[in-house]
């Protein structure tokens, strides 16, 4: 298949396309042209952010266009990256689930940012998140430097496909702890602590009950169990561990907490440290009596 994209200076929406669709298609890609010449753009089997034309049912994947691509239903606008990912995604991933959350953490931002579209304001106009935008900017030329757009954006572009791949794994694994987080919430006597066998991502389907405010769950290797407060917002716990476990240690904490095998109490209060499963239940019980 052929696949045409625009020449010259690159973005994060048409590198993270190009990752997308040599995820998709692997070998089957024969070409990929950078330009922006009518008469070749026609010629493709696949186009995105060029061509002024969004038609998903011929392969045509421009925003730029005075009707664009469409909006989220959050408004977002789309760019290249998520109507190609809008096509795709769910056959890449292997279920719309995970291809959701690679959406909304990976390609909305990109969007966002293609179409100036902001999710916050600065609070310091001299300080920014270092985002994969930033990286991406990185590899192009700058005043100094002789313009070889066509290979840096072939370098990139291995990158940013290590790093989908990487999201969609994580979404995939994701997606599967939900339905087992679910079960646990729902086996939970008291449903203020919920219990879990493994370190499954519980926060966002435990976050949408009202009811829990301690989640307890091993480490990796069972060696410790430990106990996070569910939050109401961002660095917001619906309840703190008590203030006076707030730093303390293994030489401390379990005289204060009264819990033998207590071992550690962030200093923030949203995170406490037990050697056993009963111990940690004991540390959110106690918690929760404070």
């Amino acid at each position: 298949m052929k696949v045409i994209t625009h020449d010259d200076r690159f973005h994060a929406d048409d590198v993270f396309t190009m990752a997308t669709l040599r995820i998709l298609l692997g070998d089957k890609i024969t070409e990929v042209v950078r330009t922006r010449d009518d008469a070749i753009i026609q010629t493709g089997d696949i186009v995105f952010d060029v061509g002024g034309i969004y038609d998903p049912e011929t392969n045509r994947f421009d925003h730029h266009q005075r009707e664009g691509a469409g909006i989220r239903e959050n408004g977002v606008p789309y760019a290249s990256f998520g109507v190609v990912w809008k096509k795709w995604g769910a056959e890449i991933c292997g279920s719309q689930a995970a291809a959701d959350m690679v959406d909304k953490k990976l390609a909305q931002p990109i969007d966002a940012g293609d179409n100036g579209y902001s999710f916050y304001t600065y609070t310091n106009d001299d300080m920014r998140e270092y985002v994969f935008n930033m990286i991406v900017a990185s590899f192009g030329a700058t005043w100094k430097e002789e313009e070889r757009y066509d290979e840096s954006f072939v370098e990139i572009v291995d990158i940013a496909e290590k790093v989908l791949k990487r999201e969609i794994i994580a979404a995939q694994h994701k997606a599967e702890a939900i339905p087992l987080v679910e079960r646990a919430y729902e086996k939970s006597e008291d449903k203020r602590i919920v219990v879990l066998d493994e370190y499954y991502p519980w926060m966002n389907v435990i976050e949408q009950h009202d009811e829990p405010l301690f989640v307890i769950s091993p480490s990796k290797d069972r060696s410790v169990w430990r106990v996070n407060a569910v939050q109401s917002g961002l660095f917001v716990n619906r309840k703190d561990f008590p203030k006076e476990w707030a730093g303390l240690r293994e030489d401390q904490l379990p005289a204060v907490s009264g819990v033998a095998d207590a071992t550690f109490c962030h200093r923030n209060l949203f995170m406490a440290v037990a050697r056993t499963k009963e111990g940690a239940i004991s540390l959110a019980k106690k918690a929760i009596e404070a």
